[in-house]
């Protein structure tokens, strides 16, 4: 069975993500979209609500799976017993940067890497920049589903009320 694991922080999960999940679904018998749980970097959303999202976003997929990973994605793909990485690359600056990962992860755990371009029209997509537009009331419609830009505008609401 041909596997692979796109990993990500997903937060959270854009136009962008969703085309390169849609894609990989289709060249892979099953995809494991694995959501990172870094406790070091500042997201927005919970790994449980971005698992709920990306859950919701992909439903209608029937050979994705949701899950969260802490540590190395070598040692969750071990455990997977997955051999394919999918990373989705939208410029020179990313495939430099996943070159070296896609790298090292072959030489500590014996992975291959597929790299994904996304559709030219979601190529400048970033979930960092999604979310400083978002704050900044900016229109972010057309980078996220209406679900997705509902929970991102309630927790900034949420978030500025804090403040």
């Amino acid at each position: 069975m041909t596997q692979a694991i796109y990993p990500g922080t997903f937060d959270p999960v854009t136009r962008g993500h969703l085309d390169i999940i849609e894609r990989s679904a289709r060249l892979f018998e099953r995809l494991i979209i694995a959501v990172g749980d870094n406790p070091a970097k500042k997201s927005l959303f919970t790994p449980a609500e971005r698992v709920a999202m990306l859950r919701r976003e992909t439903r209608r997929l029937r050979n994705v799976q949701v899950r969260t990973f802490r540590g190395l994605l070598v040692s969750f793909a071990r455990r997977s017993k997955i051999a394919v990485i999918v990373r989705g690359i939208r410029n020179a600056g990313d495939f430099e940067y996943e070159q070296q990962m896609a790298l090292a992860n072959h030489a500590a755990g014996g992975t291959e890497t597929v790299f994904m371009v996304p559709m030219p029209e979601l190529a400048f997509v970033r979930s960092e920049l999604i979310r400083q537009i978002a704050a900044g009331g900016g229109d972010v419609s057309g980078m996220l589903t209406p679900a997705v830009e509902s929970r991102l505008r309630a927790k900034l609401a949420r978030r500025g009320s804090r403040r």
